[in-house]
């Protein structure tokens, strides 16, 4: 068997030491998506640990969860197409999807809701509308959702606008903000949350080390990417995810300074505008004094002529 498609790590009796042996800077993060989905699709242990967090639930909670969209761990992918979200049933009853976002393409609202109403659709042909699998939607975001009510972690349903009953407990949308763990609450931090997302931004393997004392299932998921990012097939696709990574951001950045540069010549255009308009206004006043003061000549003349008749009449 291609050692890129076992589908365990194994107990951790029988795991080697992988994460023991690693110094220095972490080369790939866990903000890879391909290396996020990779590592959750492989080691069922860690994403079992990552859930309860998730989700504040204890461990005897999780019976049995199940990545439903797998992957075949190290196979090429198409960078623009292939969208590296996880889908995962949990104790056969509910659907989660798992989403890590780098880049902020300013459409997660709409995206989330999207998928979140995609995945509602879960009913067997015969069932009960009764039957529909509750949905979570959590997006793990390397970006802040709303700058101006920045949270670590939020989470929102369907509600009265009036009274705030909740209208059903089988929506649910849920942000992790990677930029933000300094917003963790006490609750947060009582259920580990604020550790994976430390896990998933540590550049280095002496930080992952300090993580993982405090959380086993942390230091099993950082011994299973050690095993992991040492497996050429799959660090090539990581590699390419972050050849990725770097082209959107380069084109985001070059958006950026056209859009820059746009402002400024309608900066520069507006300005044209407000000085023709100005000299316009100018214009224009001087036109009314001018024509005053021809109508004052006029005025004079037509007295003037007036008077040069009379002086005749005499």
């Amino acid at each position: 068997m291609d050692k890129t498609s076992v589908p365990s790590g194994g107990s951790p009796a029988q795991r080697p030491d992988y994460l023991g042996m690693a110094k220095g800077p972490v080369v790939i993060r866990l903000t890879n998506d391909y290396l996020f989905h990779v590592l959750l699709q492989y080691d069922n242990e860690a994403l079992k640990g990552f859930i309860c967090a998730l989700l504040r639930l204890k461990a005897g909670q999780v019976k049995s969860v199940v990545v439903i969209n797998p992957i075949e761990l190290g196979a090429s992918i198409e960078a623009k197409d292939f969208i590296l979200d996880i889908k995962v049933l949990l104790n056969d009853r509910a659907i989660i999807n798992l989403e890590l976002q780098v880049i902020n393409q300013h459409n997660w609202p709409e995206r989330s809701l999207s998928y979140l109403c995609r995945a509602f659709d879960n009913l067997n042909p015969g069932e009960g509308y009764q039957m529909v699998k509750p949905v979570i939607h959590i997006g793990l975001l390397d970006f802040t959702l709303f700058p101006q009510l920045p949270e670590f972690y939020a989470t929102y349903q369907l509600l009265n606008i009036k009274n705030h009953m909740l209208y059903s407990d089988k929506l649910q949308l849920s942000v992790v903000d990677l930029t933000h763990i300094d917003l963790a609450t006490q609750e947060d931090m009582q259920h580990g949350i604020d550790r994976w997302a430390a896990f998933f931004k540590a550049a280095t393997w002496e930080e992952i080390k300090m993580i993982a004392q405090r959380d086993e299932n942390i230091a099993k998921a950082a011994n299973t990417i050690c095993k992991l990012s040492q497996e050429d097939k799959i660090r090539l696709q990581c590699e390419a995810r972050e050849d990725y990574y770097r082209c959107q951001r380069d084109m985001e950045n070059y958006m950026n300074k056209q859009a820059g540069i746009i402002a400024q010549r309608e900066s520069v255009i507006a300005g044209q505008e407000r000085v023709m308009a100005q000299q316009k206004g100018t214009i224009a006043q001087q036109a009314e004094l001018l024509s005053e003061k021809d109508s004052t000549i006029e005025a004079l003349k037509a007295e003037l002529e007036r008077l040069k008749g009379k002086a005749h009449q005499e």
